[in-house]
């Protein structure tokens, strides 16, 4: 398989990512911490589900529209925050956002981007979140929220599983920094990927694009990816300072990394809008429950007041029906979109988000509902 018009789903690309990026690079998309077995999880874990289809309803027109940070939203499903972009293609972040607004649905940038928040809002005038860490600059991340709501983004994303990296075993065997450099060690498999390679050589820039004007981030020599983390997440981060934020940002605020009803009435409590289930693609804690089976306690535990986002695991249609079934309002996506960027660049983003669009409508036809707001327990079920 070696161009996008033979992928015929997520996996397809992943293989053909595979095929494109140098091997560090692809195992950064594709892995997770210790074991793995919460990135297995993630996925196996909707296999544990069955839908429930109900016949002879009119389905002739599909309907997958939703509304989801007081905006509408396309499609049931957004691209989540991923770092670095670069890594993976030239046109980096920029091309995902483009690939989102014509899909209109949200793109939401990582503090940890390769292209600044303000280059983003230039870039496009779709729907945008801005990923954020309370780090241990306090001034930083409040100039992030200043610097958000003058470029007019839609939302803020606090991630808070991530007090220091998790242990991610395949970095440490590929030898993984950035920004990449050649070592005896890369020199074979960089080799390998002329295309990347060459793009690396006429597009050198892998700065952090957030932070680079207040932190040495990166910018005089490689460094370990864990290092950097853990050098600037704070540890001390707790509830009071997730209160602060939300209310210097005084706008949708979505809390990600949380999987336990104690913590999603802790969110409400707070003030958050939204909480995304996710337990960081399993690159953090390993063990941790799949996000598809902590909705239904989570919803149990906050009603309809906090809107419910499962990030991790999706790769199919029938994947984003059994998430919204459960009490879910919407699905992110991260690596099924990191395969399309690595495998095409914006036109392959374009078709892992088309891909999805297509098998969701598919399926919900399937099902026997034409519209997103019918979907309820009665259509699926544990094995």
């Amino acid at each position: 398989m070696s161009t996008l018009s033979r992928c015929n789903n997520v996996n397809d690309l992943r293989k053909l990512a595979k095929r494109r990026l140098p091997r560090a690079m692809f195992h950064y998309i594709d892995g997770g911490a210790d074991d793995e077995v919460t990135l297995r999880r993630n996925t196996v874990a909707f296999e544990d589900y069955e839908l429930q289809p109900s016949f002879l309803n009119p389905v002739d027109q599909i309907n997958t529209r939703i509304n989801l940070f007081r905006k509408e939203l396309h499609i049931p499903f957004f691209i989540a925050p991923t770092g670095m972009s670069r890594l993976f293609h030239h046109t980096k972040e920029n091309a995902v956002a483009r690939a989102a607004a014509k899909f209109g649905t949200v793109y939401t940038l990582s503090t940890m981007g390769t292209a600044s928040l303000e280059e983003i809002a230039e870039e496009t005038d779709g729907l945008k979140m801005f990923q954020i860490y309370i780090l241990k600059d306090r001034g930083l991340t409040k100039e992030f929220v200043s610097r958000c709501k003058a470029a007019n983004y839609d939302a803020l994303c606090l991630t808070v599983d991530v007090p220091l990296a998790g242990n991610r075993e395949r970095d440490k065997v590929t030898g993984m920094t950035m920004p990449p450099r050649f070592t005896l060690k890369s020199l074979f498999s960089f080799a390998m990927h002329p295309r990347w390679s060459f793009n690396l050589l006429v597009h050198p820039d892998f700065r952090l694009a957030n932070v680079v004007h207040r932190v040495d981030a990166l910018s005089n020599s490689p460094m370990s990816l864990i290092e950097y983390v853990n050098s600037q997440f704070d540890r001390t981060v707790s509830w009071e300072d997730v209160a602060w934020l939300i209310q210097e940002w005084n706008g949708p605020f979505v809390i990600k990394g949380l999987l336990t009803a104690d913590d999603a009435i802790k969110a409400k409590d707070v003030g958050a809008s939204a909480i995304m289930i996710s337990n960081h693609g399993g690159r953090q804690l390993d063990g941790t429950p799949a996000p598809i089976d902590c909705i239904s306690s989570m919803r149990e535990a906050v009603g309809n007041d906090l809107e419910l986002i499962v990030d991790g695991g999706i790769r199919r249609g029938t994947h984003i029906i059994k998430a919204l079934a459960l009490g879910a309002d919407a699905v992110s996506i991260g690596k099924a979109y990191l395969y399309g960027l690595a495998a095409g660049g914006q036109k392959g983003v374009e078709l892992a988000l088309q891909m999805l669009r297509n098998e969701l409508e598919r399926d919900m036809a399937l099902l026997g509902v034409s519209s997103i707001k019918q979907l309820s327990s009665k259509y699926i079920r544990k094995r």
